[in-house]
């Protein structure tokens, strides 16, 4: 029993970390980097702005992906 409820929740997170992967925007700063307009002020509030939240989300799934695993490959 507890093997099945950890399954489901292994594979509910590993879509949800894939639907917020492909939620975040690329990294590459483009030509707004080179003027130094990389600076702004979305760029130094960050962790308060959507984007800020999806990456500590990310970070938060990514762990209990592993736990899960982890618990998961002990179990099995």
């Amino acid at each position: 029993m507890l093997k099945t409820v950890l399954i489901v929740v292994f594979v509910l997170i590993c879509i949800a970390l894939s639907v917020i992967v492909l939620l975040q925007e690329g990294k590459s700063a483009g030509l707004g980097s080179i003027s130094g307009m990389a600076d702004s002020y979305w760029g130094k509030n960050k962790g308060r702005s959507i984007e800020g939240n999806l990456e500590k989300f990310t970070k938060f799934a990514a762990a209990a992906l592993l736990i899960v695993a982890l618990i998961l490959n002990i179990i099995w």
